[in-house]
């Protein structure tokens, strides 16, 4: 779990979870690339499905 923490936001896990404010900017930034998976995954079935 640290080495994909690490990888995926560039904070370790200990940081993660003692600091609050890099808690919230990691979660806003997990929010930001589901919607835009989201719009995406969206975008292609539109695309597939014409």
């Amino acid at each position: 779990m640290e080495k994909a923490m690490l990888a995926a936001h560039g904070v370790c896990y200990k940081v993660y979870s003692r600091n609050h404010n890099v808690r919230l900017e990691v979660e806003k930034r997990r929010e930001q690339e589901y919607a835009a998976s989201q719009i995406m995954i969206a975008d292609l079935d539109r695309r597939f499905h014409t």
